[in-house]
């Protein structure tokens, strides 16, 4: 099988970092996730990066992830073997074993921890994923919406400890899993969503991790260049800067497994006079300015430092850093009727309609 490229010790700098910019804000601290990798492949081997297209259609495909609240998860750090645990009890539960493993959803930790299976089991890792950004809750994918069911999954815990679920809807296994995660501490490792080759071509958002790795190397390259890392993040995404402020105030709180609140900025430059308003749960969903509703869920927002470009997300936001906030479009299957059910505004209790976001509209 032809690799894309080899992922080493050193890739793994770009694509947390990438990650995380991508994650809009949630997936978990990158930090963690890089080290779990690094020292998976320090210890196993480099892993293979592979197109989705270079499988076989009744190939097994599993993805894998954290679950649980980002705050928790910085508090709460994973051994690392607890994601090889739950991806080895889901090949028992169905007898056979997984010719690859997949990326949950593009987001922080991770766009990091599927390396961790990955190496540990001597896997090839598709380039892509189920969201091509974060969301926080589990039914919330593109597998689901090509009728690929979450279960069977198997949750592991720290403590060595693992549930395998069947559930009557991809809502259900959220549900479930959900109070799982909060009885473990408040987070733990899954596999889940297996699905044929055939399957995999069509629900899997491409290129997520190759894209990862690419705005974490054009962050760097900016940065030894003296350039401007914000524009550099832009400009690769197509992005549109939609405040420049500091950070006033952050409510937040960890509720149901979940970091819930909002962050209150002021702006700043030719932002001055003016105030944002960002919503989120465990991602950024909702950005307003002055009160008046600029991006939502689906759509994405993210937040960089405005000095060095580095992400910022939900759990680290903080009372006085400078931040930019940029937007852009999400992956196309989002924008559907079926994918609003999932993660539009109105799933998340905001009396909102989705608008599209369209880049450069303000300019």
């Amino acid at each position: 099988m032809k690799s894309i490229r080899t992922i080493d010790v050193a890739d793994l700098e770009d694509i947390a970092i990438g990650g995380a910019i991508l994650g809009t804000g949630g997936g978990g601290d990158p930090y963690i996730g890089k080290l779990m990798a690094q020292q998976a492949i320090r210890r196993h081997g480099k892993v293979r990066l592979v197109d989705v297209d270079d499988f076989d259609d009744d190939a097994l495909v599993a993805p894998v992830c954290m679950m649980g609240a980002p705050t928790v998860m910085t508090e709460k750090l994973p051994q690392g073997e607890e994601i090889v645990i739950a991806l080895r009890k889901l090949e028992k539960f169905l007898g056979r074993k997984v010719d690859a493993v997949l990326c949950g959803e593009a987001g922080g930790l991770n766009s990091t921890t599927p390396f961790v299976a990955a190496a540990a089991a001597d896997l090839p890792l598709v380039d892509g994923d189920g969201m091509g950004r974060a969301f926080p809750e589990l039914q919330m994918t593109t597998f689901g919406m090509h009728g690929v069911s979450a279960t069977p999954m198997v949750l592991s815990d720290d403590k060595g400890n693992s549930v395998v679920l069947e559930t009557i809807s991809n809502r259900w296994t959220e549900r479930l899993a959900r109070s799982c995660t909060v009885d473990m501490g408040g987070s733990a490792l899954l596999a889940f969503y297996p699905m044929s080759g055939a399957v995999a071509k069509k629900a899997v958002v491409r290129g997520t991790l190759s894209l990862c790795a690419d705005l974490g190397r054009k962050l760097r390259e900016a940065r030894a260049r003296h350039d401007d890392p914000v524009e550099a993040i832009r400009a690769a995404l197509g992005a549109e800067i939609i405040f420049n402020g500091r950070v006033q105030d952050v409510l937040r709180r960890t509720i149901g497994g979940f970091a819930r609140g909002e962050a209150q900025i002021e702006g700043l430059d030719g932002d001055r006079g003016h105030k944002m308003r960002i919503a989120f749960q465990n991602e950024f969903l909702i950005a307003e300015r002055d009160g008046q509703t600029l991006v939502t869920t689906p759509d994405m927002i993210t937040l960089l430092e405005a000095e060095t470009g580095a992400p910022v997300t939900a759990d680290a936001v903080r009372y006085g850093i400078r931040v930019v906030a940029l937007a852009y479009p999400c992956a196309d299957q989002w924008r559907t009727p079926e994918g609003l059910d999932l993660v539009g505004p109105r799933y998340f209790g905001y009396d909102l309609d989705f608008r599209p976001f369209v880049a450069n509209a303000m300019r």
